[in-house]
């Protein structure tokens, strides 16, 4: 047998183990689909803008600081402090609420110490304790529940109540919380704002269920925030200067398709005005080399999405209705969760509204829809104005249903498809509609005809074709 062994080692079989070996053990290749390719650009532009307010405020917060200490300074040096007053030992209590939304107490102790070289020298002298206390909530499960925010919801869609009640919590509604407890914690760490007291009680709850067909749905109930992001060449191709200038407007949504015509995208000239700045810095020699290398990240980020409203168009929140979804959802492999394009319904109060997923959004919020949808349910809303605060919309996303190819919107198209698909969960309630979108869209001025000069005369009538 030894010899055997031995004899083997000399023969072609040892290398196919070893072959066989790294093809079991070799990484898979990571696939990534044009989807995905669509919500990782979307990520990259919206923690860019984040990135870049972060920075603003930041220095804005470095200059009132210096501002503050100026005048303080002035203040100290025109009143003279009493070398004979002593703070007050005791306790000293503030509350105070803050801005987003959290009550927060305050409680200073000062006593009294030893000598000050002993004291600066003892770690306990100056110490501050800092506790954040957040309950987290419990999601609703039962129609009775849902209707304490949306009264109207079994009257809108009567065979919901059924399939409610067999409905499971999503794990996407503990995701969505972990996601903010950890960004909650280090906020708090850095004492850095907090996320605000709306934003974290902005979901009351994510199910899913199947309809009777074996058709997987995803159910949230929420607030809605604004998206006003996108923009399209061939429907739109003119928009205002200060969008078009503007480094915080997203020209693109998650939801993009091939262009059909060669008219340029507006937000192309605004871009290339930036790219033209930014290749103008990074050539001078004074600018440092910190700045250079930033620099160079944000001309290859320029230049990538330049390309990409040459080539594509994309939803434009003004005018086209869709939600928003978190793209920690939509990269899942998770069978009910929404992917971009599948079909939608939102409700609010008595009313239901069409929509398609047209955009990903933050990981650690959910509540999001177009300006065109917002305005829908309550005509002030804004991208600066919420329409609904409260926990009052649902939204069904039926998963998979998406079409094939994607394209320019077509309402009715849309209207009719969630007409079947809300037909699969036992139809509209007596008296309900869906909303009939209309285009809003400026629609091209046809040319003014050619003046005829006084005098000229009429042209002959054209012979009638035999």
């Amino acid at each position: 047998m030894l010899c055997g062994v031995i004899a083997l080692c000399f023969t072609g079989f040892p290398g196919k183990v070893k072959r066989g070996l790294r093809q079991i053990f070799a990484p898979t290749p990571l696939v990534i689909s044009a989807d995905e390719k669509d919500i990782r650009r979307q990520i990259e532009s919206r923690l860019r803008a984040e990135m870049e307010e972060e920075l603003e405020r930041e220095v804005a917060a470095i200059n009132k600081a210096a501002a503050d200490k100026a005048a303080k300074q002035a203040a100290d040096d025109a009143v003279a402090p009493d070398p004979e007053a002593a703070p007050e030992v005791g306790t000293v209590m503030d509350v105070r609420k803050l801005r987003s939304g959290i009550r927060f107490k305050t409680e200073v102790k000062i006593e009294k110490g030893g000598i000050a070289s002993k004291e600066r020298l003892d770690e306990a002298s100056y110490t501050a304790f800092y506790q954040l206390t957040l309950r987290m909530p419990t999601p609703a499960q039962t129609i009775e529940e849902l209707e304490k925010s949306n009264p109207e919801l079994s009257k809108s869609l009567p065979g919901l109540s059924a399939l409610i009640g067999k409905a499971e919590v999503s794990a996407w509604f503990a995701r969505l919380y972990e996601e903010k407890t950890t960004r909650i914690r280090r906020d708090a760490n850095t004492l850095n704002e907090l996320l605000t007291k709306h934003n974290v009680y902005d979901c009351e709850t994510i199910l899913q269920f199947r309809t009777p067909g074996g058709r997987p749905v995803f159910f949230m109930q929420a607030e809605m925030d604004v998206v006003s992001d996108g923009s399209d060449g061939d429907r739109l191709p003119t928009m205002p200067d200060e969008i078009v200038n503007s480094s915080y407007y997203q020209p693109y949504t998650s939801y993009g398709w091939p262009k059909k015509s060669e008219t340029a995208n507006p937000m192309v000239a605004g871009w290339e005005k930036r790219l033209a700045g930014g290749e103008k810095e990074l050539a001078d020699k004074a600018t440092t080399a910190e700045r250079k290398s930033w620099l160079k990240a944000r001309i290859a980020f320029l230049k990538r999405g330049i390309a990409d409203l040459k080539s594509r168009s994309f939803l434009i929140a003004e005018y086209d209705p869709f939600i928003v979804i978190p793209t920690s959802i939509l990269t899942s492999n998770d069978p009910f969760a929404p992917k971009t394009g599948d079909f939608a319904v939102v409700v609010h109060g008595s009313k239901l509204y069409p929509a398609i997923v047209g955009d990903g959004g933050p990981t650690f919020k959910v509540g999001e829809a177009s300006l065109r949808m917002a305005r829908e349910l309550n005509p002030k809303a804004s991208p600066y104005s919420r329409p609904v605060s409260d926990l009052k919309v649902s939204y069904l996303v039926f998963s998979g249903s998406r079409d094939a190819e994607k394209g320019p919107p077509d309402y009715e198209k849309w209207r009719q498809r969630c007409h079947e698909l809300l037909a699969e969960v036992g139809g509209l309630g007596e008296g309900r509609e869906l909303h009939l979108w209309q285009d809003l869209l400026p629609k091209p001025v046809p040319p003014l005809p050619t003046p005829v000069p006084a005098g000229t005369p009429p042209a002959p009538p054209t012979a009638p074709p035999p």
